[in-house]
């Protein structure tokens, strides 16, 4: 029976979900966490609905093997497409990115005209814009897909000139509308933060899920009764599909540390090494 010392699954297209771990370790420093990240396929934004799932489902499934008793979705593409299904499916609680990324962005709006970025697959979703309109019915969303975003961030080129560039096209339709608050409807882009605020200006508050996801899980898991509030330090794993030593080059940047040894596995042939 898994109990309160079990660790905590999250898993991400790549290093984006990263993001969800800072905000973890933080918030619940006893629980030790599993990360998987599915370098091998990233990004998952233009794959079609069932392929995100099947997916996720196999990034759960994996999870699950590692005896996890709960798992953070930090993929906001794979919560939009997969969240149901998986939570009929799965014998343990799991928690997406886009119901607390709502909650944030509701909160923080003072006219209710609210923008979000994201992948392709979360645009074309709709869940953020069902999600603030359930929480804030009288809003208005304007959404707007910045598919190079997950690239640039993978590949450390989060901060050059033409992350830049790319964020002023794509941001120009939404500096036209008059919002108030950008939801970042993708856990890789924080790492953006500095640029989409530089573009946007001060009058526009950026909101991300990250830290209102932390939240949930503590909630989830003291409904559940499996918080681990105190023991020994914790040690937190990592693994991948594809690339084990430029994740953890890259996790340098959302962690500000070095996480240490990358495991790798290939998911469909369930096969291990320890890399990096």
């Amino acid at each position: 029976m898994i109990g309160a010392d079990a660790p905590i699954g999250i898993f991400d297209s790549g290093v984006g979900g990263l993001t969800v771990v800072g905000e973890l370790s933080r918030r619940l420093p006893a629980e030790e966490l599993i990360y998987f990240g599915d370098t091998a396929r990233v990004p998952y934004g233009p794959k079609s609905p069932e392929t995100v799932y099947r997916y996720a489902t196999e990034a759960t499934d994996f999870l699950i093997s590692r005896g996890v008793k709960l798992i953070v979705i930090a993929c906001n593409t794979a919560t939009a497409h997969a969240l149901n299904r998986l939570v009929e499916r799965l014998p343990i609680p799991i928690v997406g990115v886009i119901e607390p990324g709502a909650r944030a962005a509701v909160r923080a709006t003072r006219s209710g005209r609210i923008g979000v970025i994201g992948t392709v697959g979360t645009i074309r979703s709709g869940a953020y814009d069902r999600e603030v309109r359930r929480l804030l019915p009288r809003a208005q969303v304007f959404a707007q897909p910045c598919p190079l975003f997950v690239p640039f961030v993978e590949e450390g080129w989060g901060t050059r000139e033409v992350a830049k560039l790319v964020a002023e096209e794509y941001l120009r339709p939404i500096r036209e509308v008059d919002i108030d608050v950008l939801v970042l409807g993708c856990t890789h882009y924080p790492i953006l933060r500095p640029i989409l605020a530089e573009v946007l200006g001060p009058a526009i508050e950026l909101v991300d899920s990250a830290s209102e996801t932390a939240a949930d899980v503590e909630r989830v898991l003291r409904e559940s009764d499996l918080l681990r509030e105190t023991g020994a330090p914790t040690t937190h794993h990592f693994i991948v599909s594809d690339s084990p030593i430029h994740f953890r080059e890259m996790s340098r940047h959302f962690l500000g540390n070095d996480i240490g040894e990358v495991e790798t596995i290939d998911l469909e042939g369930i096969g291990t090494t320890a890399l990096g």
